[in-house]
């Protein structure tokens, strides 16, 4: 086992888990994300790679531990690829594995991905058994049109029984993502998503604009001019018809792209907005613990055979400047409901914000109050800016969508 510096003070507000589960059945035409399918393993299935997998990300666990052992744990969150294509038994594995390592807190919140196609009571039930409490299932649209054009497969009727599946299992958090802006798809087209999302019984929503991502066959299509993405004031449009929408239901936003009845906000991303630590555990998670980010090496047969080896599966890492960190505090703060307080700002920063507030970008208010809180119109000029990516990387991405 590789032997790393003990460092605890730097995790003394908490170390949260991101664990990467890198398999699909299939590639979603827009999905950028470090995933990988049975063919291009070369494997049989995927319950075939499941256990060594796991075992696998139970070392770099360990590994972990040697450096930030006994570390609270608020939050762990398994994302992917579709998390829910594992026996659930092994993803309790890897639960056991941070518990008998770390502290994890009595409330904690445990977040599993899941494809409304393939996930199963047995699943959900076994999952919650050992400690799973939000589920959180990728819907995209409620347009079968739209779901072609995502080259998605999963059948839309799918998505309401397995949110009543999670219901029934016990979980009190049950989450749907979705994507507006797809070629082809009109307004009356994206409301009628949102009030199919409505109809479940659900606490939380994130809605993603469309992003074509560079090298994916939908970027390809779009290239040869196959598909033609919508004009940017009608995209402005649904992102626009969702907020007033869900604030109507009860829902309200927390994150540019995250509403939530009360109480029910993913307490795990909230951590990563306001700058809390993380450890990524699988090839390609990224991590981030006090000014350092690092990120492992991304094809899962070089991940374990490397941590077999009780080698670090780091790939490389870069170190933020103080200037970095405030200037990623700000970006990252601005995308909350609740801004940031004014004397966080030195004067060049408070200068270069009131230039925002006559073009009614920034809530004239609230800065009287001492808070730089976007506006409706600053909300959808800075939600195509940082993101959260399957691999927990500061970037421009859609979340992964089990």
């Amino acid at each position: 086992m590789l032997k790393l510096p003990r460092r605890r003070n730097s995790v003394s507000q908490g170390l949260s888990f991101y664990i990467h589960i890198p398999y699909c059945i299939r590639r979603c035409g827009y999905c950028d994300f470090n995933t990988y399918t049975p063919s291009e393993l070369k494997g049989p299935d995927i319950a075939s790679v499941s256990t060594d997998y796991i075992d696998a990300a139970i070392l770099e666990i360990e590994m972990a531990a040697q450096r930030f052992g006994g570390a609270d744990v608020p939050t762990i969150f398994f994302g992917g690829g579709t998390p829910s294509l594992l026996p659930a038994r092994d993803l309790g594995r890897v639960v056991s594995a941070i518990r008998n390592n770390f502290s994890i807190a009595k409330d904690v919140e445990i977040t599993i991905e899941v494809n409304p196609d393939s996930v199963t009571m047995d699943f959900l039930s076994e999952a919650r058994s050992w400690g799973a409490t939000r589920i959180s299932m990728g819907m995209q649209s409620a347009s079968p049109l739209v779901l072609a054009v995502l080259d998605r497969t999963h059948n839309p009727e799918n998505v309401t029984s397995a949110v009543d599946m999670a219901r029934r299992a016990g979980y009190a958090h049950v989450s749907v993502d979705l994507i507006y802006g797809s070629p082809g798809e009109s307004v009356d087209d994206w409301r009628q998503t949102i009030s199919s999302a409505l109809a479940l019984d659900i606490d939380h929503i994130s809605a993603y604009a469309l992003i074509v991502e560079e090298g994916t066959k939908f970027a390809k299509k779009v290239e040869r001019g196959e598909l033609e993405m919508p004009p940017e004031d009608e995209t402005a449009e649904k992102y626009l018809a969702i907020d007033a929408a869900l604030r109507e239901a009860g829902f309200d936003w927390y994150e540019l792209s995250n509403w939530a009845k009360p109480g029910g906000e993913c307490r795990h991303n909230i951590n990563y907005w306001n700058g809390a630590q993380w450890w990524g555990v699988g090839p390609g998670a990224h991590s981030f613990i006090d000014n350092r980010r690092w990120w492992n090496v991304k094809h899962p047969q070089t991940y374990k055979k490397l941590v077999a080896e009780g080698k670090s599966p780091e790939n490389s890492s870069e170190t933020l400047s103080k200037d970095d960190l405030a200037l990623e505090f700000i970006m990252l703060r601005m995308r909350m409901r609740n801004g940031i307080e004014k004397s966080a700002l030195n004067q060049e920063q408070q200068q270069a914000i009131e230039t925002f507030l006559s073009s009614g970008h920034i809530d004239s208010m609230q800065w009287q109050l001492g808070r730089a809180v976007l506006t409706p119109q600053g909300r959808l000029i800075d939600r195509k800016s940082t993101r959260l990516n399957s691999s927990h990387e500061w970037i421009s991405r859609m979340p992964s969508s089990a």
